[in-house]
């Protein structure tokens, strides 16, 4: 694995979304286009599934293996858990401050809708991993 590449396009990633996120709120994105919030939470899960796969490996808990030398499904189920677990926890602070400071109604289907796509951009950043950072050893028959 290529910890240098990929935190470089963590730094990148988070950059571009505080940047999206900026401009969506100066210039009420959220509210003119209703779709905006599905391509934040897209790239919220890209990035979360890259964090994951950067940064847990480092940790190296006996509880907590992570191999990051193969890919496999244990792999995959931790990294979409962890997506999972932060799409969740941020959908009840959304639900929260929408409900109890903002005044507004619970809306299931955009609590659905943000955490499917959280769960697809955790999916995405598996398979950008897979095929563009992880480094693999050629096999040479000689």
């Amino acid at each position: 694995m290529d910890r240098t590449k990929l935190l470089k396009h963590l730094v990148f990633l988070m950059f571009f979304i505080f940047v999206a996120d900026f401009i969506a709120q100066k210039f009420y994105l959220y509210t003119s286009i209703w779709y905006f919030d599905m391509f934040m939470h897209f790239g919220g899960g890209f990035w979360e599934g890259l964090l994951f796969l950067w940064f847990f490996p480092l940790l190296n808990l006996p509880f907590f293996h992570l191999s990051i030398e193969k890919i496999d499904l244990k792999l995959i189920c931790k990294t979409i858990s962890f997506v999972l677990m932060i799409g969740i926890l941020w959908e009840v602070f959304e639900i929260y401050t929408h409900n109890y400071l903002g005044h507004d109604p619970f809306n299931i289907l955009d609590t659905a809708s943000d955490i499917f796509f959280d769960l697809a951009g955790g999916f995405m950043a598996v398979l950008y991993f897979v095929k563009r950072i992880m480094v693999f050893k050629e096999n040479k028959v000689e």
